[in-house]
C-alpha cells in the first residue's frame, strides 16, 4: 500500500486482537493516534473468518470503513470476503414516501420542491437508496423527512414498494456479507426494537467490533431510556389528518382531536419560552404550567388513540399512526409515574421542541444482558478508554469489568513534534468572568507565532460566543465559527485558506481530523468537566454518594480526561504535523489530581514560557 509504515504498535494490537477472537474473549484496547487501529482490528478480523460485525461512532467512519479501508485489506490479503454496509431506515430512501410527498405537495418552499426533484430523480438510479449518496441534498434538508420512513410510520410487508425497499435490500445484503458495518446508534436500537435488522445478525456472528467505543456507554444509556417529542406528537397529528384523508374518511370531529393534539404539544413547549435547556423532572414541574401542559397532551393523546382505533381499518397507514399514539402513550406513562433510583427524569427544551425523557443512571446491565445471550468475541477500541493505564472507568460503565485490555502509546515522536502550553496569570477559577477574556489574551500572541492555522476549544458555547465577540477585532486571520455553517463546510474552509482561527464547542472536540500545517494550534479553554447542574450527571453523583462513592474521581475526572485526551488529539494527525497544545485551565497545576492529567496526555515537552511557544514556530519556519 502506497506509505504504509510498519508500526510495532499496530503488529502488536492485531496479534492481540486476533487472539481475542480466537479464545471468543472481551479486550478492551487504546491505540493512540497514528497506530493504525482500523486496519490492526480488521486484518485479524478477516482472517479470524466467520461473521464480524463492526460498529463505529458516526456514520461517516461507517462509509469511509466499508467504501476505503475494508476494500484495500480485503485486496492486501487477497480475500473474497463479502462485505455490507446497514444503517437505520431513516437514512435510505423510502419510495412509498417520496411518492406520496410528491402527490400532497406538501412542501413548504420552492427549493424544497426542488430537492425533491432532486431525491426522485437519485431514487430511479441508485442501487442503495443511501442519502449519503446525493451529496446535492445536505443531510439535514427538511425536506429528507417526506422521502424516508421511520420505524413509527413505515408500513412494513403492507407497502405497495415493498419489493423494491431499499431498507429491506440493505438487510438482506447484510444477512449474506460475511463483514456488516454498522453504527453505535444502529446496534443499540436494533438491541433495544429488533427492528433494524442487527438482532437477525447476531445470532451468526461470531465477532462484534467497536471502534470509537468511547462513545458506547452514552448512546446506550440515550437508548436504553425513553422519551417523547413534542416534535414527534405534532408529526403524529399531522399524518393522522392526512392518513385518514387519503383512506377517503375526512371527519372534522377527527380533525379537531389531532388539531388539538397538536396545539397540547406546542403549549407544552412554550412553557419554557425562548430557552435552551436540560432541567430535572423536578425543577420541570416546579414551573407554572408544566405539569398541566404535560397533563393536557396526555389526556388528548389518549383522546386521539381511541379516535384512530375506530378507523385503523382503514389503511395501513392509519393502523401505524394508532401504534405510534399507543406507543408514545406508554411511554409517556412510563416517563411521569417513573420511580425509583436506577432512572433519572429530566427534560430537554430545543429551538422548537421539548423532550421529556426517562434515562437509566447506569447502562451496564442491560448491555451486559445483550453479550451474554450467545459466545462470540467482543473487541472495544480507541484513542480514548483509559485514564493513564486505568480502564476502570470506562469498564465499569459498561459492565464489562472481566475484559483483557492493552494500550499502546502513538507512534509519533511528540517530544519532537509539539509542545503542551499552559499560560500564566490566569485567574486561578475558570468561572470568574474574566476567564474567557484572559484566554483570549493569553491566545493572541500564540496565534502571531502560528499565523493563525488554529482550533480553538470552548467547553460551552456562551465562552464560545464571548471568546468570539473579544477575538474578531484583534486578529487579522480569518474567524470560522461553529453554527455559521455545517461542520463539513467549516473544516473545507479551514483547510482551504490556510491561516483560519476556527471556534469550535463539542462537536469539534473529537472525530476531525485535519492534517499538515492548515492546523498547527489547539488551544482549550477549561478542563471539561460536565457542568453539575447537568441532571443526568447530577443524579449519577447522587446515586454514587449514596452508595459510598467518591463522585469526582470515579466519575467526573475520568469523564473529563478522556474528553481532554480527544480534544488534544485534533492537533497531531500523521508524522508530519507539528503544533503547540495550548491549555488555559490552571487546575493543571494548581490541583493534586491536574498531574494526572497532564500524565495522560501524550508526551510533549510542557512548558509554561511563551518564549518557548515562539521559538518552537521559529524553528519550524526555518
Amino acid at each position: 500500500m502506497p506509505g504504509y509504515r510498519p508500526r510495532p504498535q499496530q503488529l502488536e494490537m492485531a496479534q492481540a486482537i486476533l487472539e481475542a477472537i480466537q479464545s471468543t474473549g472481551m479486550l478492551a484496547v487504546e491505540a493512540g493516534t497514528g497506530t493504525g487501529k482500523t486496519f490492526a482490528y480488521l486484518v485479524p478480523a478477516l482472517l479470524a473468518g466467520g461473521k464480524v460485525i463492526v460498529s463505529t461512532g458516526t456514520k461517516t467512519l461507517q462509509d469511509q470503513l466499508h467504501r476505503r479501508d475494508l476494500p484495500a485489506v480485503r485486496e492486501a490479503l487477497a480475500f473474497g470476503t463479502s462485505t455490507a454496509l446497514l444503517k437505520g431506515r431513516a437514512n435510505y430512501v423510502c419510495l412509498h414516501r417520496l411518492e406520496r410527498a410528491g402527490e400532497e405537495a406538501r412542501l413548504t418552499s420552492r427549493e424544497d420542491a426542488a430537492r425533491l426533484r432532486q431525491i426522485e430523480a437519485f431514487a430511479r438510479t441508485t442501487l442503495s437508496g443511501d442519502r449519503a449518496d446525493l451529496a446535492e441534498v445536505s443531510e439535514d434538508a427538511p425536506v429528507w423527512q417526506h422521502a424516508t420512513s421511520t420505524r413509527e410510520n413505515c408500513l412494513g410487508q403492507e407497502c405497495p414498494k415493498y419489493k423494491d425497499c431499499f431498507v429491506m435490500r440493505a438487510r438482506k445484503d447484510a444477512q449474506a456479507a460475511d463483514v456488516v458495518v454498522i453504527n453505535h446508534h444502529l446496534f443499540f436500537a436494533d438491541v433495544l426494537l429488533r427492528d433494524e435488522g442487527v438482532a437477525e445478525l447476531l445470532p451468526a456472528c461470531n465477532t462484534v467490533i467497536f471502534d470509537e467505543a468511547h462513545q458506547l456507554a452514552e448512546t446506550a444509556r440515550l437508548f436504553f431510556g425513553d422519551t417523547v417529542a413534542s416534535a414527534q406528537l405534532v408529526e403524529l397529528s399531522r399524518d393522522a389528518r392526512l392518513e385518514l384523508r387519503a383512506a377517503g374518511g375526512a371527519s372534522p370531529e377527527f380533525d379537531a382531536l389531532a388539531a388539538r393534539l397538536e396545539k397540547a404539544a406546542r403549549d407544552l413547549r412554550l412553557v419554557f419560552g425562548g430557552e435552551g435547556v436540560r432541567v430535572a423532572w423536578s425543577q420541570a414541574m416546579a414551573r407554572e404550567g408544566f405539569a398541566t401542559a404535560v397533563d393536557a397532551v396526555a389526556e388528548r393523546l389518549h383522546a386521539l388513540e381511541v379516535a384512530l382505533a375506530d378507523q385503523a381499518e382503514r389503511s395501513e397507514g392509519l393502523a401505524a399512526c394508532l401504534r405510534r399514539a399507543a406507543e408514545s402513550g406508554v411511554t409517556l406513562t412510563r416517563i411521569r409515574e417513573a420511580e425509583g433510583k436506577e432512572d433519572v427524569r429530566w427534560v430537554e427544551v430545543f429551538g422548537s421542541s421539548l423532550q421529556l425523557h426517562v434515562t437509566p443512571l447506569s447502562p451496564s446491565a442491560q448491555f451486559r444482558k445483550q453479550m451474554l445471550d450467545h459466545p462470540r468475541a467482543w473487541i472495544f477500541t480507541s484513542a480514548t478508554l483509559a485514564v493513564g493505564e486505568d480502564f476502570t472507568h470506562f469498564k465499569r460503565e459498561l459492565g464489562i469489568e472481566e475484559a483483557a485490555s492493552r494500550s499502546w502509546p502513538s507512534p509519533f515522536d511528540f517530544e519532537r513534534q509539539s509542545v503542551l502550553y499552559t499560560p500564566r496569570n490566569l485567574p486561578a477559577d475558570p468561572n470568574d468572568p474574566a476567564f474567557t477574556p484572559a484566554v483570549i489574551e493569553a491566545a493572541l500572541p500564540v496565534l502571531r507565532a502560528s499565523g493563525g492555522r488554529a482550533f480553538l476549544l470552548f467547553t460551552t458555547l456562551r465562552a464560545l460566543r464571548r471568546a468570539h465577540e473579544l477575538l474578531k477585532d484583534k486578529v487579522d486571520y480569518p474567524l470560522l465559527v461553529q453554527g455559521t455553517g455545517s461542520r463539513s463546510e467549516l473544516l473545507d474552509r479551514f483547510r482551504t485558506l490556510g491561516n483560519a482561527v476556527l471556534l469550535g464547542a463539542a462537536s469539534f472536540w473529537e472525530g476531525v481530523d485535519v492534517r499538515g500545517e492548515a492546523l498547527s494550534v489547539v488551544l482549550i479553554d477549561k478542563l471539561p468537566f460536565a457542568p453539575p447542574e447537568d441532571p443526568v450527571l447530577a443524579a449519577r453523583i447522587e446515586a454514587l454518594r449514596a452508595s459510598g462513592g467518591n463522585p469526582f474521581m470515579e466519575f467526573q475526572l475520568p469523564q473529563a480526561t478522556l474528553q481532554l485526551k480527544q480534544g488534544a488529539g485534533r492537533l497531531i494527525r500523521d508524522e508530519n504535523d507539528r503544533g503547540v497544545l495550548v491549555l488555559c485551565d490552571p487546575r493543571l497545576y494548581s490541583k493534586p489530581y491536574g498531574r494526572g492529567i497532564r500524565a495522560s496526555l501524550p508526551a510533549m515537552k510542557q512548558t509554561r514560557e511563551l518564549a518557548d511557544v515562539e521559538a518552537f514556530f521559529a524553528r519550524i519556519e526555518k
